[in-house]
């Protein structure tokens, strides 16, 4: 039976329930091995191994596909891909896409807007009419409507909305206000997550905690083991205070424009919160306001880490860092109910936008469709999940350089009740 592999792209528990606790008995393999236990006594009385052997025993393409089956299914995923090799450039990758999925069509640009408009249209008049007990079906359809009109901003940022920049640029400032998102210092911020994505201390979008920083202070500690945690589908809301506000986090030639979009937010703040409160009330402002921003974030988080946390994706130092493996070995696609994806503008085909954020999201699916031809063997994917969503809660925390992550629970098992928590009470379907 197989007792691990130390390489942590393929690795892998012991299937033995019984015998959890004994592998942890076991030091570590060597890089590389590949180990086999045999020849196991158990003597009932004191629960102990009599003899064990370990053996090298040379990987199979079977071992590894079997392997990789076993990993998809502890982790919630569909597909584990190869690692890609150290060779391959990510213009390789990107010569082999179609020239039309770079296409700009104003005409598919602006049907996007037009069904975010209606969704939320659509998602404001449900709110009004509902019952109580139906106002959370309501504030779910309304949240995934408005995330439509960050993704339309998203595609601004990137210049792949319309050829003309200066109308990208204000249809991303307007697409951003209801949100109270400033549209430049997050397009600041998340050029450079692209430049970086998946490298350890300077990527910007959802890095794991260093055990350091971890142990830092007991506040800290007690609030990142609840934001890693139980309110990790949220914890775009700290990122979205904490990164684009200050700016000295800023160079000098972006200062112009960062004020310029802090103060469309602030203007939307002080002008359309009293304008909601005085239609409605403060329960208006919950209700048609809080609560779908609310379920905005929350869809913000989750596919931001479902993107590109997973247990067997790897952070890596920048002298180790390959853009084709953070790109597209690094970055996870994830399907979810066709309604979301329609209401989201296809933001959960994302490999294809990692490989160029030059593509346009209504071009998406059909670039992912030839990576899936001419790359298929290296993509990871999935299909969302409670066992996908669990294994990122409970797992995905601190960094370390063999496994990648280790649970909040495995350094700091007393202050660690909320990822026990999850651990007992998250459902664990696939």
């Amino acid at each position: 039976m197989a007792c691990g592999l130390s390489n942590p792209i393929l690795r892998l528990e012991a299937p033995p329930k019984r015998l959890s606790s004994l592998w942890k008995q076991n030091p570590k393999l060597s890089q590389g091995m590949y180990c086999q236990m045999r020849n196991f006594n158990l003597v009932h009385k004191s629960n102990l191994i009599r003899r064990a052997v370990a053996t090298p025993v040379t990987i199979t393409a079977n071992n590894e596909e079997q392997n990789k089956s076993l990993m998809c299914e502890k982790y919630g995923f569909t597909q584990i891909g190869e690692q890609v090799p150290d060779n391959i450039t990510l213009k390789d990758v990107m010569d082999t896409l179609p020239k039309t999925v770079f296409e700009i069509d104003d005409r598919k640009a602006w049907k996007s807007v037009l069904v975010s408009i209606c969704a939320y249209a659509l998602g404001l008049f449900l709110i009004s009419k509902s019952p109580w007990y139906l106002l959370p079906f309501a504030w779910a359809w309304t949240g995934t409507a408005v995330t439509g009109f960050f993704v339309i901003g998203h595609d601004c940022a990137h210049k792949s909305f319309t050829k003309n920049k200066l109308l990208e640029d204000i249809v991303g400032t307007l697409a951003f206000m209801p949100l109270i998102y400033p549209y430049e210092p997050w397009r600041f911020k998340h050029d450079r997550h692209h430049a970086k994505t998946n490298m350890l201390k300077e990527d910007t979008a959802w890095l794991p905690i260093g055990k350091d920083e971890f142990e830092s202070s007991p506040l800290f500690k007690k609030a990142i083991i609840y934001g890693y945690g139980p309110f990790r589908p949220w914890m775009s809301i700290a990122h979205w205070l904490n990164q684009h506000f200050n700016l000295q986090k800023f160079r000098s030639n972006e200062i112009k424009r960062v004020k310029i979009s802090l103060a469309c937010v602030f203007a939307f703040i002080a002008i359309g919160w009293p304008l909601i409160i005085l239609k409605s009330g403060l329960m208006g402002w919950f209700k048609f306001w809080l609560m779908p921003w609310l379920g905005y974030h929350f869809w913000m988080s989750t596919f931001t880490m479902v993107h590109h946390t997973a247990p067997h994706i790897p952070f890596k130092k920048s002298e180790e860092w390959n853009a084709a493996q953070a790109q597209l070995g690094g970055t996870v696609h994830c399907t979810y109910p066709r309604w979301i994806e329609i209401l989201c503008h296809d933001i959960n085909v994302h490999i294809p936008h990692h490989i160029s954020p030059k593509i346009p999201s209504y071009n998406l699916r059909a670039a992912h469709a030839s990576l899936q031809q001419n790359w298929g063997k290296y993509l990871n994917e999935a299909s969302w999940n409670w066992r996908l969503m669990k294994t990122i809660m409970t797992t995905c925390h601190i960094y370390n350089e063999e496994r990648y992550y280790v649970p909040f629970d495995d350094i700091a098992p007393q202050e660690s009740q909320p990822i026990a928590f999850l651990k007992k009470f998250m459902p664990n379907y696939a």
